[in-house]
């Protein structure tokens, strides 16, 4: 099933994608022969315990598989094909038009410098003969956008004197900055408390609307993706369970490990209401 209508061509398109690694007891696929589409501007949660190959999926996606691994099949960005890119030209999309947020922002930003800092030079990566001072205005902007407020001292401030909600906020405000058409979240939640897991979803999904960027939500729990994603890949040992509409994935799943997902997060609605009912902004 497919997140596109039949006369638009997806956003992303992935066909037949293994992934594998040779070892000492023979070749091992931790991928195997994954189908999906996302839609222009659509969100996807692909879910999943931990060993499910939902992370090695994304990092097939990015082209960042560890050494030692090997993607076959196909792979598609708005018409094209990444799998046949050179090292050189996949760093070009990287950033650009692919964005990655991780899960823990702390060790993703650099200790030393500045949050700004690293806004900055991420941005000034990617676009050649931006002035410091334009791409300080750029930073700042982008803070602005993930609602961190006083952003223009804050620009300044190192990563430690944030607290992990708003480090998370800064790594996506990086990823803002590039204007990316494809956004990959890799259980950008996790390590945070009830209260902020709610704050960091409600922003995705305000960031999905206002930019019109692709959304791929990587997270081992459905409760996580249930008012984010329109459309669900569920997965287990490299292999596809189930795909759909998150509606019916919700309502009416077809699998038995979709149902016990789904039995180990009860309430699912009811949570959620009261994460966003009880959620406040952090002020610091």
């Amino acid at each position: 099933m497919s997140t596109a209508t039949r006369d638009e061509q997806p956003l992303l398109r992935v066909r037949d994608l293994t992934v594998g690694f040779t070892t000492a007891a023979g070749e091992t696929n931790v991928v195997k022969h994954l189908d999906f589409d996302l839609a222009r501007g659509g969100a996807l949660g692909i879910v999943g315990e931990s060993g499910s190959g939902k992370s090695m999926t994304s990092l097939a996606v990015m082209g960042l598989l560890p050494k030692g691994a090997k993607r076959t099949g196909s792979i598609e960005l708005d018409g094209t094909e990444l799998t046949t890119l050179r090292e050189r030209q996949m760093q070009a999309v990287r950033g650009d038009r692919i964005a990655m947020v991780f899960q823990d922002p702390l060790s993703s930003l650099n200790p030393y410098y500045t949050v700004g800092t690293q806004i900055m030079e991420a941005y000034r990566s990617h676009r050649t003969g931006v002035t410091r001072r334009a791409a300080r205005k750029i930073a700042i902007e982008a803070m602005e956008r993930v609602h961190i407020k006083d952003a223009a001292r804050r620009v300044d401030h190192y990563p430690h004197q944030f607290s992990g909600g708003m480090r998370q906020r800064v790594m996506i405000a990086m990823t803002l900055s590039m204007e990316p058409d494809l956004i990959i979240a890799d259980e950008p939640t996790t390590a945070l408390d009830v209260t902020v897991q709610a704050q960091i979803l409600d922003l995705l999904a305000e960031i999905r609307r206002d930019t019109g960027a692709g959304l791929i939500l990587i997270t081992h729990d459905l409760a996580v993706v249930s008012e984010v994603a329109d459309h669900i890949v569920v997965m287990r040992d490299g292999d596809l369970v189930e795909q759909g509409p998150a509606e019916r994935i919700f309502c009416d799943p077809q699998a038995d490990y979709t149902r016990m997902l789904l039995d180990a997060v009860p309430r699912i609605d009811d949570e959620i209401g009261l994460l966003r009912t009880t959620s406040t902004e952090e002020t610091r």
